[in-house]
């Protein structure tokens, strides 16, 4: 019963978080690039200085934005562990307060009182840490966040997000550059607003909207600077 409750759980956990950090990493690398992009377009119309600056700065913010999950996800996991073996020694100095924190997870759920006692005294006879952390911390024991994972999605996507801004800018013919690009840009950071609105159950219109705007700022900001040069 175990495997069948906990594995999707986990298993769901571990591609939310993979995804999550994709559409992040995603967003960053399309922001990022642009923002370099317009600097230097603005000051100088040479397509190879361009394309050398843009890629720079993707290749910069793909191993940025993965090291950086890397280190979040590891610091998750090193905090779930800490906190299961903390729960392994309440177990055996507080066992009683265990108990008690068991049974009022189910009296929260609707269980009666002397129904919630008992379905507590037969999960920590039968399975106490794996009950404890369950129940207390919401996890499930020895399934922990894999941080190569989120740091492999993170580096590929924002990647290949700063790839649409960085293509359309060099490639696009002279006279269609700058709305070509602002174009891409404009559609996928809609788009990514989009996925991370689905992602985290959030109001899609709100999340393109917003997107959107920073999207704009960014390229407003990054063309004035570029202007100042």
């Amino acid at each position: 019963m175990k495997d069948k409750m906990n594995e999707p759980r986990s298993a769901m956990g571990e591609r939310l978080n993979v995804l999550r950090a994709g559409v992040l990493g995603s967003n960053d690398g399309i922001l990022t690039v642009v923002g370099v992009l317009f600097s230097v377009a603005v000051v100088t119309p040479n397509r190879f200085t361009i394309f050398i600056a843009g890629l720079s700065d993707l290749l910069a913010c793909a191993f940025s934005m993965a090291s950086g999950e890397y280190a979040s996800v590891s610091t998750q996991r090193d905090t779930e562990q800490v906190t299961v073996q903390e729960e392994r020694k309440l177990l055996k100095t507080h066992r009683d307060d265990e108990l008690n924190a068991v049974k009022e997870f189910y009296m929260k759920k609707g269980v009666s009182e002397s129904t919630a006692a008992e379905i507590a005294a037969d999960l920590l006879e039968k399975k106490p840490l794996e009950t404890v952390v369950n129940v207390k911390h919401g996890l499930v024991l020895n399934e922990y966040m894999n941080p190569w994972n989120a740091a492999f999605s993170s580096l590929i996507s924002a990647a290949l997000g700063g790839i649409f801004p960085l293509a359309a800018m060099t490639l696009s013919p002279g006279v269609w550059m700058w709305p070509v690009t602002i174009l891409a840009v404009c559609l996928s950071v809609s788009l990514t607003g989009y996925l991370s609105a689905k992602l985290g159950n959030g109001l899609v219109k709100v999340a393109v909207k917003r997107n959107l705007i920073v999207g704009i700022i960014t390229m407003i900001i990054h063309y004035t600077l570029g202007l100042l040069i």
